[in-house]
């Protein structure tokens, strides 16, 4: 059992250190500093993912300035920048969804209106004695000059209501 006991304990302090958050910046000299605690808080650094191996670099995107872009998103995103890029995404989604309803409101619209239009213009086609409300709310029969008008008036807003 102590055989074991000491096998254990050599194996644990022969193992390597496991490796946490590592940065890298420069110093007021000029000099690149490594070191797994973050610097000085008005110096920019640079997150480094494992101080063992690089990591590849990111295949360059497609929106416009990449390289520059690629450059800054060096690792892999940390869980802040997942959540912020999934609320962007949830943002972005939703304001498509807004977009569609609101263009598909607009084309119910249009089609409402160039059905109105064209009933219009059905009802002169009917003939028959015609008749519209003035401005009291009493009745006025148009004659025939007058009946021509309207129509010619109605056949031109369905042709504008049904571009």
């Amino acid at each position: 059992m102590k055989r074991l006991s000491l096998v254990f304990a050599l194996t644990l302090c022969l193992a390597p250190p496991a490796v946490g958050q590592m940065y890298k910046w420069v110093d007021q000299n000029g000099r690149v500093q490594y070191s797994d605690k973050p610097p000085p808080a008005n110096i920019k650094s640079e997150k480094l993912r494992n101080a063992q191996t690089a990591p590849n670099p990111p295949a360059p995107s497609k929106d416009k300035g990449g390289a520059a872009k690629d450059a800054a998103k060096a690792g892999p995103m940390t869980l802040m920048e997942q959540d912020q890029a999934f609320r962007k995404r949830q943002q972005d989604a939703a304001k498509a969804e807004q977009e569609a309803a609101q263009k598909q409101a607009q084309a119910r619209q249009r089609e409402e209106n160039c059905k109105r239009a064209k009933l219009a213009v059905a009802q002169y086609q009917l003939g028959g004695r015609q008749m519209r409300v003035n401005e009291k709310g009493e009745r006025e029969y148009l004659d025939e000059k007058q009946t021509a008008q309207e129509a010619e008036r109605a056949r031109q807003d369905a042709a504008a209501a049904c571009k």
